[in-house]
């Protein structure tokens, strides 16, 4: 780790867990750090509202950004202890891949991934990012965003295979397909081997939180097979959250089916 935000994070512990403001004498003494060295540290803390200084005292304490950053975090992390049951039936059902992915400015983040006996190397990992518009679960994410957010990705659409929809008018209707049906697929567009199915994880409120996919070898990915799979992941997406079947799945396996 870089030593500069070692130390830095070193201050923000320890002003998080003192029960009162601190001296930067007492910061830097306790820490064994040189006191302009810390001095600077706490600046750059203040300047990134971190850390408050009190103008009378010239004591620091932690800011209540650390309680904003804990009220983001934690949601994810229910969320991520919500799935992983699934995700293990899941991966132990289909032998694939399972990637639980959220939406992060314009790229799809992986949140938490079950690898299945035959991954692919170095296709993905926990905390990667890649484009929303290039992974089935960054397109069940774009497919329920607004039409400005939409817009705003059309007008950067980058190849990363040849696969890749860079064409705007194909990636809208693709969007419009994702949300009639429940789920998306990728047909190696990160990727060329790698093909997978999502659906879209909706909270009680009807909002959009998560993706769960699968993926794997293009060769494993046939009609049948991204048809199986993508019931069992509107289940699953569906489980996770607790979530009643709003459709009859008889009927949504009818309209994978129908779509192909």
């Amino acid at each position: 780790m870089n030593n500069t935000l070692f130390k830095g994070l070193q201050i923000l512990e320890m002003l998080a867990y003192s029960s009162q403001p601190m001296r930067l004498t007492d910061i830097a003494n306790n820490l064994s750090l040189v006191k302009s060295g810390t001095h600077r540290l706490l600046q750059a803390l203040i300047e990134s509202r971190y850390v408050v200084q009190d103008k009378q005292s010239g004591k620091y304490s932690t800011s209540c950004k650390l309680i904003e950053l804990g009220s983001a975090v934690l949601p994810h992390l229910a969320l991520k202890q919500q799935a992983e049951g699934i995700m293990q039936q899941l991966m132990h059902e289909t032998a694939e891949s399972v990637h639980l992915s959220i939406q992060n400015q314009h790229d799809v983040v992986y949140l938490h991934k079950v690898d299945g006996p035959a991954p692919i190397p170095f296709y993905t990992h926990i905390g990667g990012r890649v484009p929303l518009y290039c992974v089935a679960t960054g397109k069940a994410l774009l497919a329920y965003k607004n039409d400005f957010f939409i817009e705003k990705i059309k007008q950067n659409l980058n190849p990363r295979t040849s696969n890749t929809i860079i064409n705007a008018t194909q990636l809208e209707i693709e969007l419009k397909e994702i949300k009639k049906r429940g789920y998306s697929i990728n047909k190696g567009e990160l990727k060329e081997e790698v093909y997978g199915v999502a659906a879209p994880i909706i909270d009680k409120k009807g909002n959009i939180i998560a993706a769960i996919g699968l993926s794997g070898h293009s060769e494993r990915f046939t009609t049948k097979t991204i048809n199986k799979y993508a019931g069992l992941l509107i289940q699953a997406a569906q489980s996770i959250t607790g979530l009643p079947n709003e459709h009859d799945q008889s009927a949504n396996l009818q309209r994978l089916i129908l779509s192909w």
